[in-house]
């Protein structure tokens, strides 16, 4: 469940803090004292869009934490998530700036998606318009399915694993439109492209060992020009100047024997330039211009390169480029044959998905009249007196991947009207009792340990008003409920209340959440019942309101 929310330079908020409750948690306080605005701050954390208009005035950056403490139920869905708990705690955070935001999973940068995966197994808000969503067929079924409980999740699992299978396989065949004179034609054009990359018969490396070569054969008249001239050069007899040198130092090396590494170095020069000599003359031998190898080399570097236009990569990709062709000249060759195995596969997926989808609408329809029942219970409870409520399932004769069903909740609020589409009878705030009453059905289903309701009474007053808060007290003894609301009859049943203040300071406006004591929230209720004119009597009924026993 939700511990902790911590708020900083958010909207209004310049720093606010809260410890919550298991059972129900109470936010109250004046109009426009900004309940939305906490509301919103705990909806940017779980992901929500926030954009850089919420950072308070004269701040760097806006910041929301909220830490969790998980259960069991919880930590086996976060743990499927590959999300460890340490001692059962949580911390999610999000820290927005202008243009970027950074979200935390405990102390790991995680993405806006990654925490609304994770907060979907520990969080359930219900906005003051998320009534609107009982219109959607979609939720109607969502419902059902929630009700019909694990059965149905695991049927749905199947289903949507079938109905994968068959898109696969529809694919599959999808990919078999060639009509016989066209597998012909590309057998033949197959055929023709593995010849020819056969004749080619393009070595590894070859191409760049040619391009070396005919760089050589192609300047080979100026690299035997500059040879010559440097054999002609070293030709030239040894320098008089050389000769004098050695014969110079021969003569006091008896002397001094350390000169000896002068004499040497002279006669090496010797050495070293009839060896070069040597070599030049033997390079001029060895790599005489050859005009028909330069022309050979030419020819053959124009066809690789034709074919590489055509194929890619010879040199480097030969036996890979060959082999692709010879796979898909095989498919052609196994065409029909394979083309019979895809269409048993889709029939094979087909009625799988047929049969998963088969048993999920008779799960459905099984509960249908236990949720119709309790439905009707529950409308009567929040002060519907005339109720006939019924859900019709009705078969799209499309299997997808949540079966093939499409619900509709059908009501009559009035004697002898007939059941109609929600659409057409429910007002709004019809609609949120109705969801109301959804909420207390599927509260000892859910394995979301945590719901918030912001304003789901509002307008209601009186008798429905209180059946409302049994409802949502109800709820609390299953889940954490935390609840904006403005009618004392619902904040009289907090387990634990907190009051919500706008307060200036001349320059600037604060927006706080401070948790109310016994007489805190006596006070809290007597505003709420008498406004600003609080007498003893108002004060009294608040008090009373504390006191009575939920009936």
């Amino acid at each position: 469940m939700l511990r902790q929310l911590h708020v900083k330079n958010f909207a209004l908020i310049d720093d606010a803090a809260a410890e919550f409750e298991p059972g129900l948690n109470v936010l109250t306080g004046e109009t426009g004292a900004g309940k939305s605005i906490l509301i919103d701050a705990l909806g940017a954390a779980l992901g929500q869009r926030a954009g850089a208009e919420v950072i308070r005035k004269g701040a760097e950056s806006a910041y929301v934490e909220l830490v969790f403490t998980t259960e069991d139920a919880s930590q086996e869905r976060l743990q499927a998530l590959e999300v460890e708990a340490e001692d059962n705690t949580l911390i999610i955070s999000r820290r927005l700036f202008p243009g970027r935001n950074v979200y935390r999973i405990n102390d790991e940068t995680v993405t806006a998606a990654r925490v609304r995966a994770v907060t979907e197994c520990l969080l359930d808000i219900h906005g003051q318009h998320e009534h609107q969503s009982l219109l959607k067929s979609s939720k109607q079924l969502e419902i059902l399915d929630s009700f019909a409980g694990n059965d149905a999740l695991l049927l749905k699992a199947r289903c949507a694993d079938a109905y994968h299978r068959y898109i696969k396989a529809e694919e599959v065949l999808a990919a078999f439109t060639l009509s016989e004179e066209e597998r012909l034609r590309r057998a033949d054009f197959l055929d023709y492209e593995i010849g020819e990359i056969r004749d080619a018969a393009v070595k590894p490396g070859e191409k760049d060992q040619l391009t070396e070569e005919f760089k050589r054969l192609s300047h080979g008249e100026k690299i035997e020009r500059a040879v010559g001239a440097a054999l002609t050069e070293l030709a030239e007899p040894v320098s008089d100047a050389l000769i004098r040198a050695a014969r110079q130092l021969s003569a006091v090396l008896e002397y001094d024997p350390s000169l000896q590494s002068l004499a040497d170095q002279l006669a090496t020069i010797e050495d070293l330039t009839d060896s070069l000599k040597r070599d030049a003359d033997a390079y001029l031998q060895d790599n005489a211009y050859d005009a028909a190898r330069l022309n050979e080399i030419a020819n053959r570097l124009d066809l690789i390169h034709r074919l590489e236009s055509k194929y890619g990569d010879l040199s480097g990709k030969g036996e890979e480029i060959l082999a692709k062709r010879l796979e898909e000249r095989q498919k052609l060759t196994d065409y029909y044959d394979s083309r019979t195995k895809a269409v048993k596969a889709r029939e094979t997926a087909f009625n799988a998905l047929s049969e998963a989808c088969a048993a999920l609408t008779s799960l459905r329809k099984k509960a249908i009249p236990s949720l119709e029942k309790e439905i009707v219970n529950g409308l009567h409870e929040l002060n519907f007196l005339s109720i006939d409520f019924r859900i019709d399932l009705m078969d799209t004769h499309e299997p997808g991947a949540g079966g093939r069903d499409r619900a509709e909740f059908l009501i009559s609020l009035n004697p002898g009207s007939d059941p109609a589409a929600l659409a057409k009878v429910a007002s709004g705030g019809e609609l949120s009792r109705i969801m109301l009453a959804i909420k207390t059905i599927l509260a000892d289903k859910d394995e979301i340990p945590s719901v918030i309701f912001d304003e789901i009474d509002t307008g209601i007053s009186g008798r429905t008003a209180q059946m409302v808060g049994r409802k949502l007290k109800e709820i609390s003894r299953y889940r954490q409920v935390l609840l904006i609301t403005h009618l004392p009859q619902i904040a009289a049943l907090a387990d634990t209340h907190f009051g919500i203040e706008k307060w200036t300071d001349g320059q600037k406006t604060y927006t706080g959440i401070r948790r109310l004591d016994e007489p805190g929230s006596i006070a809290e209720i007597a505003r709420l019942l008498g406004g600003d004119n609080i007498t003893d009597s108002v004060i009294d009924a608040a008090k009373e309101m504390k006191k009575a026993p939920l009936r």
